[in-house]
């Protein structure tokens, strides 16, 4: 009985393969007038919608932008967006409807997302039905998923016409293992892979066995924020996040009780909301801060509350690149934060624009804090820091770097058509190049039988062709420097099945086959 469900899975396979393959022959060309975006939760409230909807509002200058959010749980978006971005939902929670088959698959549990995404318990099977047949109706255009298992399923299921950006929000090695192996094999078939820290970067080069046709870095924008610049003359400290654990917001409550008890005057507020927050407030309850630490609840104005503070404090245990720390740095905050090894620690440098509470403990951070209270001289020089710091994340230099990667996309899937569909005339009338290298393979080289192309020097794992410049460290590197170093990895690699579809190895149409 297994073997035959094994022959069954492998003849699907073969099928869905090749239903591909007829759709590589049939795709229309490249296009990068319509980006579409993956979102969980696009009326919700965090860090990664944030970031997203900056995103969106920068490539609607030029694009035709959509955010296709999987779940509508808000009539109205938290965060603030342009006009020209559209939204679509799959799964509308509020007015869910009649249908039969929606009741019945939305109380089965996902089989498209894997059981370790943090925000599994958020699908089902309804959901899977619904991305499904969004991915597969999408022909052309870009599509950008936003958390591993939306990219997942899209390196899955997108046809090929569609031009597929992974963007990744969380850093791998802080993904469940499961998550890694599926990325590990899935991720090659994306166009391009986006992540925002260069340790991240660094990750996925030595990670993935087969890298994606583009690896590369960009951070997040400072967004558009309310008010001015923070006075500094404020005796509070903020802390802006969802209530969760990961926030490490009761390991800043128990810190603040040293710090309370040297300072009473400084206040310290915690935006947000979230699972934790009934924990949280009865932790300052049974500490006696209840006049000293305040819990607002979430702000849809992060700009005006933090020019009310001096102060801004990061306890995370871990963190991808927190948004938080360049609105901080955007209004002129003296910034305390955990070190982190990928977001905070590229962001920050320690007793420039910030300090860096690298023996991660509650004491260590309150030392911290009281330090950056008493000494106003270094309260003032972190925050001008800041401020410098802060400009090289301008959104038109950001999205400049965007521009330029669904440029270089583009070019590459509008070469790969043009040698789908060059008739074998074409090809046998144009001259190879003088002087072939194997990083701009000549259409002579595409010709040869697929056993002389494994010793090319094309075909070296990708691993081992990766530039020198990308052992340096990180820290060394500063963000002006995000034009990413792959660019040797990344000549001109076009995927097996583009150079197939090239008809450059199909035989002459006047040979035909021998008849018994």
């Amino acid at each position: 009985m297994r073997a035959l469900a094994r022959k069954g899975k492998s003849a699907i396979g073969r099928l869905y393969r090749g239903y591909n393959r007829r759709k590589v022959d049939k795709a229309l060309p490249a296009s990068t007038k319509r980006v579409r975006i993956l979102l969980l939760h696009a009326h919700g409230m965090g860090g990664t919608i944030r970031t997203v909807f900056n995103l969106a509002s920068y490539l609607a200058r030029e694009h035709d932008v959509e955010i296709v959010s999987i779940l509508k749980e808000a009539e109205e978006p938290f965060f603030p967006i342009d006009p020209r971005v559209r939204f679509r939902f799959l799964d509308d929670r509020l007015k869910p409807g009649p249908d039969p088959l929606r009741a019945v698959l939305s109380k089965l549990p996902s089989r498209l997302i894997p059981k370790e995404e943090t925000a599994y318990h958020r699908f089902n099977l309804w959901t899977d039905l619904k991305l499904s047949r969004y991915i597969r109706s999408l022909d052309t255009g870009v599509l950008i998923g936003t958390r591993p298992g939306l990219n997942l399923a899209m390196a899955q299921l997108a046809l090929p016409g569609v031009i597929t950006i992974g963007q990744e929000h969380v850093a791998l090695r802080a993904q469940a293992e499961p998550i890694q192996e599926l990325i590990k094999w899935r991720y090659r078939r994306l166009d391009a892979l986006v992540t925002l820290t260069k340790a991240d970067l660094r990750d996925y080069r030595e990670t993935l066995p087969k890298q994606p046709k583009k690896l590369t870095r960009i951070p997040n924008a400072v967004p558009p924020m309310t008010g001015d610049v923070a006075k500094l003359d404020a005796k509070v400290a903020v802390a802006v996040g969802r209530m969760t654990r990961i926030k490490g917001f009761h390991r800043l409550i128990t810190a603040w009780q040293t710090v309370a008890a040297t300072h009473p005057d400084w206040k310290l507020r915690i935006y947000g909301a979230g699972p934790q927050e009934e924990g949280l407030a009865q932790q300052i309850v049974e500490a006696g801060l209840e006049g000293t630490v305040e819990l607002p609840g979430p702000t849809n104005d992060v700009g005006a509350e933090l020019e009310k503070a001096s102060i801004f404090v990061l306890s995370s245990r871990h963190e991808g690149f927190p948004m938080t720390i360049l609105e901080a740095m955007a209004k002129g905050l003296a910034i305390v934060s955990f070190n982190s090894p990928h977001g905070p620690k590229e962001m920050i440098m320690h007793e420039v624009d910030g300090l860096l509470v690298k023996q991660r403990t509650n004491a260590n951070l309150a030392d911290s804090i009281i330090r950056v209270i008493e000494d106003e001289g270094l309260r003032r020089d972190l925050a001008a820091h800041a401020l410098e710091t802060a400009r090289t994340y301008d959104p038109d230099l950001v999205g400049a770097k965007w521009d330029a990667l669904l440029a270089g996309l583009l070019a590459r899937r509008v070469s790969a058509y043009a040698r789908a569909h060059r008739s074998p005339s074409d090809t046998a009338d144009t001259p190879p190049p003088s002087d072939p290298t194997p990083a701009d393979p000549s259409p002579l080289q595409d010709q040869n039988p697929p056993q002389s192309q494994t010793s090319a020097p094309d075909q070296t794992p990708a691993q081992n062709r990766a530039p020198a410049q990308d052992r340096t460290r990180a820290s060394d590197q500063t963000p002006d420097q995000d034009q990413d170093q792959d660019q040797d990895q990344d000549r001109d690699q076009a995927p097996a099945q583009d150079r197939a579809a090239a008809g450059v190895t199909r035989p002459s149409p006047s040979v035909r086959p021998a008849q018994r």
